[in-house]
């Protein structure tokens, strides 16, 4: 990861204005920004500053200088703020999709001690820490929160890994306790996990380990289980300081650890299981960082400083342009973000399973993605993206439609939904053009039929076969005499169209339209195919000579 100095987005005053929180909006259209005056200050993604407004004390009869903003975050729809503040309570704050709407206190949650850290990774759930020690939660629909669990420490540290479904909290007595709302299979404990030398300011929890530091100028990386895996001793450099704070990637492949004029950066390296430090970027008067916020999409990073400064990073491991027409950022090891040059559209592409993306291809008339990773594919269009568990091998070659990706290795033709991270199917053909392969995924609606995907392909030359994707069973085959060099299921799928070069017909069509080099024909009997059809007699695009369209009512189906 490399981090390139892009703007300033708040000028750094003469004396101490502690920038005291920062949070991206998951959606990564807004960027807000907290000091120590109180008033939330709201940029957009280019780094321009829209709009802001003022906090509120818990109580008016105490001033409205009587707390600080410990911490802040946007919900998960991007339309809301909570601010978790020392004068006891937390305020969210809804702040709409556009700029300049009204900013309304929706909910409000009084606690029995001063905030320090704040989370909000569910829909309705804000995880946040008391100074009296405990770690509790904030539901926004029941307006009510509850305890999580309590420790005798004050909290000074709260993460989430990259899913959201677990957490980490770090305690004034350097304990690190973890905790899972849902383990994903994982199977690790839950409890305290370990106890750090120091107390964990700077807490980070990453694909495959979790990264602390402090003020004895270390930095150590713990297993799942809590053992150190490795440790980065800077106490004998004397132009470092203490370390107060860091941040995670959105893949969770990389950690920036700020201190005292400088960030320290940390890439996961999969093939040797270690961090491998970065250069650092050396910052002169920057003075001590006191806050730190990645982008959602991996791409920026922007750090506060304790006099009142934010100046904004560009990330990335490599960029490179395609066609000339697509900009490739690879924001981590498992990460790119895929930029059309000429809309401004961006898509990210993204390994679910943390593996390192290799390549990435675009196809399809430049609508398509395919990445490849040492044992997955990501597949989708420009809207959206899956991934499926698939030998990345040399020998794939790939087609697309509008619903599917068609793989095709070894005598094996491999169907995947986009969207969908399961394979839809797979059957063996040798027959590999896509003019041979029809597939009719939900295309027309129909009355009390659900999940309705089919596949035709050829078995051989003269053999059609027909196979329901969503139950996974054969519906049928069709044998002709003749070679068939191209095939077409209609929407529903229950009829299907093939052509030989032998002027036969199949009974029990439907209407079918069908053109040679001078003619277009149409047939609205199929049942009666002798009768001949109607010569529309324009000059048009032709399928070859002398070829025949073929149509067969699938009765099977």
């Amino acid at each position: 990861m490399q981090l390139k100095h892009l703007k300033t987005l708040l000028t750094p005053q003469e004396g101490a204005a502690k920038v005291t929180c920062m949070t991206w909006a998951p959606n990564n259209g807004k960027f807000a920004v907290c000091t120590v005056d109180r008033v939330v200050l709201l940029y957009d993604e280019q780094g321009e500053k829209r709009d802001k407004f003022s906090t509120k004390p818990a109580d008016s009869k105490y001033g409205k200088k009587s707390y600080v903003v410990k911490a802040m975050a946007f919900s998960p729809d991007s339309t809301k703020i909570a601010i978790a503040q020392t004068d006891n309570i937390i305020y969210v704050y809804k702040i709409g999709e556009e700029w300049g709407e009204k900013k309304v206190i929706c909910n409000k949650f009084v606690q029995t001690s001063a905030l320090t850290c704040l989370l909000w990774p569910a829909e309705h759930a804000i995880v946040f820490g008391l100074t009296e020690g405990k770690v509790r939660l904030a539901n926004t629909k029941t307006n009510k929160s509850s305890t999580v669990y309590g420790t005798d420490s004050y909290v000074v540290s709260l993460t989430s890994n990259v899913s959201g479904k677990g957490m980490l909290s770090g305690h004034a007595d350097g304990t690190v306790v973890r905790y899972f709302f849902d383990d994903e299979g994982s199977g690790e404990s839950q409890g305290k996990l370990l106890t750090h030398p120091c107390p964990p300011y700077a807490l980070a929890w990453g694909t495959n380990s979790i990264i602390v530091a402090g003020c004895d100028k270390k930095i150590v990386a713990y297993g799942r289980e809590g053992h150190i895996q490795q440790t980065f001793d800077y106490s004998r450099d004397r132009s470092e300081k203490e370390f107060t704070v860091a941040a995670t990637s959105p893949s969770g492949q990389s950690v920036v650890i700020g201190s005292y004029d400088r960030l320290r950066v940390f890439n996961w390296g999969p093939r040797k299981g270690a961090w491998d430090e970065a250069s650092p970027k050396e910052i002169p008067n920057l003075y001590t960082i006191t806050a730190l916020a990645w982008k959602k999409d991996g791409s920026r990073l922007c750090a506060g400083t304790l006099c009142g400064g934010v100046e904004q990073f560009d990330c990335c491991l490599r960029r490179s342009i395609y066609k000339n027409k697509f900009e490739m950022t690879y924001v981590g090891l498992s990460q790119v973000i895929v930029k059309n040059l000429s809309t401004g559209m961006r898509v990210v592409l993204k390994s679910h399973y943390g593996y390192e993306i290799d390549e990435v291809k675009i196809m399809g008339k430049d609508r398509y993605l395919v990445g490849h990773t040492s044992d997955t594919l990501l597949l989708g269009d420009l809207s959206g993206h899956s991934q499926i568990l698939y030998s990345a091998s040399s020998g794939n070659s790939f087609s697309t439609c509008s619903c599917v990706c068609m793989i095709f290795n070894a005598g094996e033709l491999t169907l995947v939904e986009y969207g969908s991270n399961d394979i839809l199917g797979s059957v063996r053909t040798e027959f590999m053009n896509p003019h041979l392969i029809s597939v009719r995924l939900n295309e027309r609606k129909q009355r009390g039929v659900e999940g309705n995907k089919k596949l035709a392909y050829l078995i051989d030359i003269k053999t059609i076969a027909i196979v329901d994707l969503a139950g996974g069973y054969n519906l049928g085959t069709i044998n002709h005499d003749s070679k068939i060099d191209w095939l077409e299921l209609n929407e529903t799928g229950r009829k299907l169209l093939f052509r030989d070069k032998k002027l036969r017909w199949v009974p029990g069509s439907d209407v079918v339209v069908s053109q040679n080099r001078g003619n277009l024909c149409v047939w609205y009997n199929i049942d009666s195919p002798e009768r001949g059809g109607i010569n529309v007699g324009l000059e048009c695009n032709y399928f070859g000579p002398h070829s025949t369209l073929n149509a067969a009512y699938l009765k099977c189906m």
